[in-house]
């Protein structure tokens, strides 16, 4: 419980002292994060990096349904394998 008190003495305090000479600096930092962002340059840049990331994972949805299929048919061939042959399923066609 002492922790809890004195954490929260902190976030007064902190709040307290943030809020009298943190406006301004947050409309500052408000103004220069807006004129970034409408720069054409940023904007340019991030819909090059979007079309990047979305052929990115494109590539990597195809290369997990790959690796996906590979495992289930490996763990199938596993399964049959190692089965004994008193287990096998009758509505399975055997394998030759």
């Amino acid at each position: 419980m002492k922790h809890r008190a004195m954490f929260f003495a902190g976030a007064v305090v902190g709040y307290v002292f943030g809020t009298r000479a943190g406006r301004e600096r947050y409309e500052q930092i408000k103004r220069t994060s807006r004129k970034l962002a409408e720069n054409p340059t940023v904007q340019e840049t991030a819909g090059v990096l979007r079309a990047k990331g979305e052929e990115l994972a494109g590539a990597a949805k195809v290369k997990g349904g790959e690796l996906a299929d590979k495992a289930g048919h490996a763990v199938t061939n596993k399964l049959h394998k190692d089965a004994p042959a008193e287990f096998e399923d009758p509505r399975r066609e055997p394998v030759s």
